[in-house]
């Protein structure tokens, strides 16, 4: 008998006790792993999400005190990464396939666009007179999140200082600050992070638009997901 194979993908996320244990944010756990099983053909890639979390700056600050992300989020949203990637390819699937999808589709939005903004920032209280705080959020990047930062900004800068700071920065800067506010306010999301799977979501965009209209509606739509869209397709 004759005819085509047709294999399953199997997967699991898991803690990899072979390796040494790493800080999470001062907890020591061991690295998130993901395994893949294909066509008679096991193989194994460090989790992408974990690796992002581990920075400083997903460290949730509470009285003073910082704590690690939910790994058990963290693993929710991996396995949700997978199973689109595997999705995707029905007739098509394979490891390599596979592992080059998902470096893509992992890529955070937020993680990638905030350099740029950090330095739009910078450049911005420059050009008003405040050359030491705009150094100081450019050394802090890599501690914590400059959108936290731009929040108690808010409390400190007059009204319409802040205001061009954020209208500029829609122009000036990658949009990093409307997405992060839009994770923040309508999706709610427990982790902080804006994927390209996600980004690529119809359901996202059509919720990103009516949350561009209510809350920046002086503001091209069409022109903020198009910078969005370029953003991706250069991989920056």
């Amino acid at each position: 008998m004759g005819g085509d194979k047709t294999y399953r993908v199997t997967y699991k996320v898991y803690d990899n006790e072979r390796l040494k244990k790493v800080s999470f944010h001062g907890m020591l756990v061991y690295p998130l792993y993901l395994r893949l099983t294909f066509d008679r053909r096991t193989t194994e890639y460090r989790s992408n999400l974990f690796d992002l979390f581990l920075k400083t700056k997903y460290g949730i600050r509470v009285s003073g005190e910082i704590y690690p992300p939910h790994v058990d989020k963290i693993i929710e949203r991996e396995e949700k990464l997978i199973e689109f990637v595997i999705d995707r390819h029905p007739e098509d699937f394979t490891l390599e396939l596979f592992k080059k999808e998902y470096d893509y589709y992992s890529r955070d939005l937020l993680d990638e666009m905030e350099p740029g903004f950090i330095n739009y920032v910078r450049t911005y209280l420059d050009d008003e007179g405040m050359h030491y705080l705009g150094d100081a959020l450019a050394n802090s990047q890599h501690e914590v999140s400059i959108f936290d930062v731009i929040l108690d900004l808010k409390r400190a800068l007059k009204p319409d200082l802040y205001q061009r700071l954020i209208d500029q920065s829609i122009l000036l800067a990658p949009p990093y600050f409307p997405l992060h506010h839009f994770i923040e306010a309508p999706l709610r999301w427990p982790l902080k992070i804006l994927t390209v799977m996600e980004w690529e979501s119809t359901e996202i965009q059509a919720k990103f638009r009516d949350f561009m209209k209510k809350y920046y509606p002086q503001q091209e739509i069409s022109s903020v997901v198009s910078q969005i869209d370029e953003w991706i397709k250069r991989g920056n």
